[in-house]
């Protein structure tokens, strides 16, 4: 072991010229150190350059902790080359020695070399005068921290193994192995479930339905990825939570593949956030990482998955069947994917392929209702009276002043595209969709039943989380002002102490609500101001296309501000849910999702609620119009109503964000980021020079740390909206949103897998809040569909007239029905148009669209009798609509059990499976002894000498066999 420390001390660089980055190939090959290459075997130098294991090429790195470090100069570079060979050749040749005897050695061999360079910076100081106050103050105190925690997570069995000689200047890596006796003692503690050696058989169904079963499963065998799987589908091993006295019941026949890497790095993780330093106060992983003590923490993909060389891995298996367009037609290797990631990320992978197969039934029925639309529109009379070129009816001007009196027939197009979104298969589609939603709930639910059953987790409690960092910093400041008072400790946070962070968070959220209200008020004066002024153009085409103009550009503007808004809001509330400061992270995470929904839901919908309810309700009548300011007059709807404005903008708004923040900020930010990290880092080195130099945790600290699910669910939660809230009018959400889906899924696996560093595996048994607000977001949905039937389509005044005012019965005279008339001399003074003579003839009689008295009634003006016939039929479609959808989901609800049958008899299954393991286990530890005593009965029968040991004996057996039991 000593000539082997040696050997490897004097391989280590010696000269000062090392201060530059150091670089292994370059030594190897300019400076002739050959022997470096003869230091480990082959297949140690091979898993050693992948990054993958320690210098011993066989404990394999779990975790790694990366630090900054400063480089005073060579001779510290050459102290630390020592320490790390000497270091790794003692731990290979101590790995067969009892552990205190190796940590003796390690800490004698770590002092020396302290020692060592406490001398040779002596040395230092004195020729250079200065070179020993390299370090400042700040980083000693870091380094001492780091001294402190790394020393309690050896005291808690991790090993260790820095390497500080990396080829990315200023950053040290410190590599974690959990060894075989922690994995048990933590597998134990977390109560991990693990499969034993006992399978049995998954129940199959027989007869016809076997058949048809059989007969779609090769149908759609091309649709599933070819992943290999461990075991047939019938057979499951039975599990039970790992226990160290029950070893026995599991198959270790290979330790070092009984618990997989992402097991390995979630124990690991336990571990980290479970240690603490006491440096000023007491600190764990998390403070450890805000304070700079450490620079990230994260643990290691499993291999490459683009060079052709690379040896099968998960990783690569997930790359070429997951992250991958060519396979967007195929299922998903859920599977696959939990056992890489974690349940939490197989759960929302699960959760966004069965929402995108059930969005596949809404699309072909908006597209049918959309087709019933465009073939129906030639015979809709409504609008053939409005298209009809014998139609003069003369309508008021659109605004004061620069408007004009204009034709009917001019709003043609418009009418038509009206038809297409606006009619009586709209509502058949709204209840549809509501009862889809309810389908999509229940189905999730039986899918997350049947997961948690697939996955072992169906006896799983969320465990209790440890304090953030953020809340105990919060206790200690509070316990250092009271211990100056009174002599107690404070353990917790009161409401009292929270109260101003809660006034806090609800001036802020009211004012950043208040804001998105007022950017929507500009751009209705954008509208209104931009109408206008396009009014007083000369062209005449500029004229003919204001409607349209105005509509469009809005929309885009409101896009533009929807999606700067949204990064705003979402960094508004992270910062006012560390106000509170919550106590665990599942608190902090909940509170943070809950208002990141409220500010986007806001953001997002706020200008689809307007145009939906408000627009064109108060702008008053022709010579009593409302007015913004005095100046600016209230905005109306076009002829063929606000439905189609309404469609404009979810539209533009729903195809945007999915377009620009969904996909493309997803693709760009995280390689820009990934690109400003490596040309920070990397000076005059090649691309393809440095992947092929660069180890596993050297090229997974160039990815974007893991952010979390909570900007993947938000952005489909809000999608659902756009697909579920106004659906009643744009049929074709659910088809842009299955196209958005096909994409985004194959986008996030290709994040995940290429661009992100690997997550810390989370078990979960459901996507938590996130179903609650689903819920809401459905319920909310009945609601909205109901009110955009009733006042924003003309299906109600229709079907009033139809049936009440019709002298035949039939749609002819509804347009005119739905007209008002307005005398041209009751404008008021300076409202009246600046030409009156724009359509060749004086106008005395202009319409407008409401429900009012003609000028030569008693009561000119006022509202009428249709009016109030139309607004109560309205109010009572809103009521019976909710209440029927409401009803006929609770049949859905209640049809449909939450568990499915064949899963509810599997479970009973198991736990009798379970039962007869451990009645079977018991009565062997019972029939061991009396064995042994019946044995032993019979060798003192035989034997005449042992005779008076004989009842000695069997005493002690009884005792033992007693206590067994």
């Amino acid at each position: 072991m000593t000539e082997e420390s040696e050997e490897q001390t004097k391989l280590s660089p010696a000269s000062g010229s090392e201060h530059q980055t150091p670089h292994f190939l370059r030594d190897v090959i300019f400076h002739g150190k050959f022997k470096l290459l003869k230091a480990l075997t082959p297949d140690e130098n091979t898993h050693c350059h992948r990054g993958l294991f320690f210098q011993d090429g066989q404990r394999r790195v779990d975790y790694v902790l990366t630090y900054h470090i400063k480089k005073p100069g060579g001779s510290r570079s050459s102290r630390q080359s020592v320490y790390l060979l000497t270091e790794n050749a003692v731990a290979r040749s101590l790995r067969r020695v009892p552990h205190s005897y190796a940590k003796k050695v390690r800490h004698h061999q770590a002092q020396k070399v302290k020692d060592t360079s406490v001398h040779q910076s002596a040395g230092t100081d004195v020729e250079s005068g200065c070179a020993g106050e390299i370090f400042s103050g700040h980083e000693d105190q870091k380094a001492f921290r780091r001294e402190e925690f790394e020393g309690k997570l050896r005291d808690m069995g991790l090993e260790l193994e820095k390497d500080e000689d990396t080829k990315i200047p200023g950053v040290g890596f410190l590599k974690i192995h959990a060894p075989w006796n922690v994995l048990c003692r933590e597998a134990e503690f977390m109560k991990l479930k693990m499969p034993t050696k006992k399978v049995y058989e998954v129940k199959q169904s027989h007869g016809v339905v076997k058949k048809i079963s059989t007969l779609v499963s090769k149908v759609i065998e091309p649709l599933h990825p070819h992943v290999e799987e461990q075991q047939p589908k019938n057979i499951k091993h039975l599990s039970h939570t790992f226990s160290r006295e029950k070893q026995h019941l599991f198959d270790l026949s290979d330790k070092d593949y009984f618990f997989d890497s992402k097991t390995r790095s979630s124990i690991v993780f336990e571990i980290l956030k479970r240690t603490k330093c006491q440096a000023k106060y007491s600190m764990g992983i998390t403070s450890l990482l805000g304070s700079g003590v450490y620079t990230a923490a994260y643990p290691l993909h499993d291999g490459e998955v683009r060079e052709e060389t690379a040896e099968p891995n998960d990783r690569k298996l997930l790359y070429d069947e997951w992250a991958n367009y060519s396979v967007f037609y195929k299922y998903q290797p859920i599977g696959l994917v939990r056992k890489y990631f974690g349940e939490k990320i197989g759960l929302y992978f699960a959760w966004l392929g069965l929402y995108t197969q059930m969005l596949i039934p809404a699309s072909l029925v908006g597209i049918i209702v959309f087709l019933y639309g465009c073939a129906t529109v030639d015979d809709n009379i409504p609008s053939m009276e409005i298209c009809h070129p014998k139609n003069n009816i003369t309508m008021c001007p659109l605004c004061d002043r620069v408007c004009s009196y204009w034709k009917l027939s001019t709003a043609c197009g418009t009418a038509r595209a009206s038809h297409l979104f606006d009619n009586p298969a709209t509502v058949f589609f709204s209840v549809f969709m509501a009862l889809w939603a309810a389908m999509f709930m229940e189905h999730w639910k039986r899918r997350q039943m049947k997961l948690n059953y697939e996955w072992d987790l169906t006896g799983f409690e969320d465990e209790e989380d440890h304090p953030r960092a953020e809340y105990e910093f919060r206790v200690m400041k509070k316990s250092m002002r009271k211990d100056k008072k009174i002599q107690h400790k404070v353990e917790k946070l009161t409401f009292q102490d929270r109260i101003p962070a809660y006034m806090t968070n609800i001036v802020m959220m009211l004012l950043m609500i208040g804001i998105t209200f007022a950017i929507v008020f500009g751009v209705i004066l954008y509208r209104i101001s931009t109408k206008a002024a396009l009014h007083m153009s000369s062209i005449p085409i500029t004229r003919n296309h204001v409607q349209l103009t105005v509509k469009t550009t809005a929309a885009i503007i409101n896009l533009i501000v929807i999606l700067i808004l949204d990064e705003v809001y979402g960094a508004v509330a992270r910062w006012l849910t560390v106000l509170e400061a919550p106590k665990t992270d599942k608190s902090f995470e909940e509170r943070l999702i809950f208002k990141t929904f409220i500010l986007k839901f806001f953001n997002a919908f706020t200008p689809i609620i307007y145009i939906a309810f408000f627009r064109g309700r108060l702008v008053g009548r022709p010579g009593s119009y409302w007015y913004v300011f005095e100046s600016y007059r209230m905005e109306e709807c076009a002829h063929g109503g606000c439905l189609m404005e309404l469609c404009i903008q979810l539209s533009i708004t729903m195809l945007g964000k999915q377009l620009i923040q969904n996909n493309l900020f997803e693709i760009g930010i995280p390689k820009l980021k990934k690109l400003i990290r490596y040309l920070r880092s990397e000076r005059g080195f090649q691309e393809e020079e440095r992947q092929k130099k660069l180890k596993r945790y050297e090229t997974d600290h160039f990815l974007e740390p893991f952010a979390g699910l909570t900007p993947e669910y938000m952005e489909m939660i809000i999608q659902f909206g756009f697909v579920t809230l106004f659906v009643a009018s744009f049929p074709l959400a659910p088809l842009f949103a299955l196209l958005n889906n096909i994409i985004e899924i194959r986008l996030d696996a290709k994040k995940f897998v290429m661009e992100l560093r690997r997550p810390v595996a989370a078990r979960a048994k459901d996507i938590g809040i996130w179903y609650d607000i689903l819920r809401g977001v459905a319920k909310l949905a009945v609601i909205t569909n109901a009110f955009v039937i009733s006042f924003t389509s003309d299906f109600i005044p229709r079907m009033v007239y139809q049936y009440m005012y019709s002298p035949d019965g039939s749609m002819h005279g509804f347009v005119n029905h739905t007209l008002s008339y307005f005398n041209v001399s009751h404008f008021q003074p300076g409202r009246e148009t600046l030409e009156p003579l724009y359509l060749g003839y004086p106008v005395e009689m202009c319409r407008y669209k409401d429900y009012r008295e003609p000028p030569w009634s008693v009561i000119p003006y006022e509202v009428s009798k249709e009016f109030w016939a139309v607004l109560a039929v309205r109010l009572a479609f809103v009521i019976v609509f909710q209440n029927v959808v409401m009803l006929m989901n609770d049949i859905v609800d209640w049809l449909i059990p939450d568990i499915p049958k064949d899963i509810s008899v599997q479970i009973h299954k198991e736990k009798i499976l379970l039962v007869d393991l451990f009645m079977k286990e018991e009565q062997s530890k019972i029939n061991m002894p009396e064995s042994n005593m019946s044995r032993c009965g019979k060798n003192c029968g035989s034997s005449s000498n042992n005779s008076s040991t004989a009842p000695h004996t069997r005493s002690r057996l009884h005792n033992n066999s007693t206590k067994s039991i």
